[in-house]
């Protein structure tokens, strides 16, 4: 383990870029799954069709070939993407149509009746779904989201294969030059465990305060 402690500044390195590649592609799934989901469930017949294909292919596929398509197979028509931003490209698409469904069911949750209400007080669509809709939405769909985002912080190991330095590379790196597995592993793992541990304390946070507000 003396190894492990020697080499924690490039630990922290890459930990750097794990949260760096899953915060930015947070923030992006959040966009493209409400987006997505109010699409599919108040847009024209023709775009809800492409909503839906684009939510198929995304949770049809693995993450991994998703990636390998977006950072090697773009390059095929002139397409060159870095590392990073291919990462949180790929993450962000693929988070994006898992939360899709989780808000859809979300503000399907909604009682119809306080749509009708918000109507009747001669509220437009827009402001019913912002004003009363989407917030008790987003407090229903806490819960899986927060399972989504973890999950996430956890397939951050696999932009690896694209030559992220997170911390599943730094692991690698590390066992090349050592040629000893376990212990750099094991670090990483606890390090992956212990910021799953502080993702489920914030959202759990968010969620007791989303329930005192309403």
């Amino acid at each position: 383990m003396e190894l492990v402690f020697e080499n924690i500044p490039f630990f922290l390195k890459g930990a750097y870029y794990t949260l760096y590649v899953t915060i930015i592609s947070m923030f992006f799934a959040f966009l493209i799954g409400v987006i997505i989901a109010v699409v599919r469930l108040k847009g024209p017949l023709w775009l809800r069709m492409i909503a839906r294909f684009y939510v198929s292919i995304m949770r049809g596929t693995p993450l991994l070939v998703q990636l390998f398509v977006i950072y090697y197979g773009l390059v095929d028509y002139g397409v060159t993407l870095g590392s990073l931003t291919a990462a949180c490209l790929g993450l962000s698409l693929n988070a994006g149509a898992f939360l899709s469904e989780t808000f859809r069911g979300a503000i399907q949750a909604v009682p119809k009746g306080q749509t009708e209400a918000a109507y009747a007080t001669g509220m437009t669509p827009f402001q019913t779904m912002r004003r009363i809709v989407f917030p008790q939405a987003v407090r229903i769909a806490i819960p899986p989201m927060g399972n989504t985002f973890i999950g996430m912080l956890k397939e951050t190991s696999l932009v690896a294969t694209i030559g992220v330095t997170e911390l599943l590379r730094s692991a690698q790196l590390l066992v090349s030059q050592y040629a000893l597995n376990m212990p750099f592993y094991l670090a990483i793992g606890v390090m992956y465990w212990i910021m799953s541990i502080g993702f489920s304390a914030i959202l759990e946070q968010v969620e007791r305060r989303l329930a005192r507000a309403y």
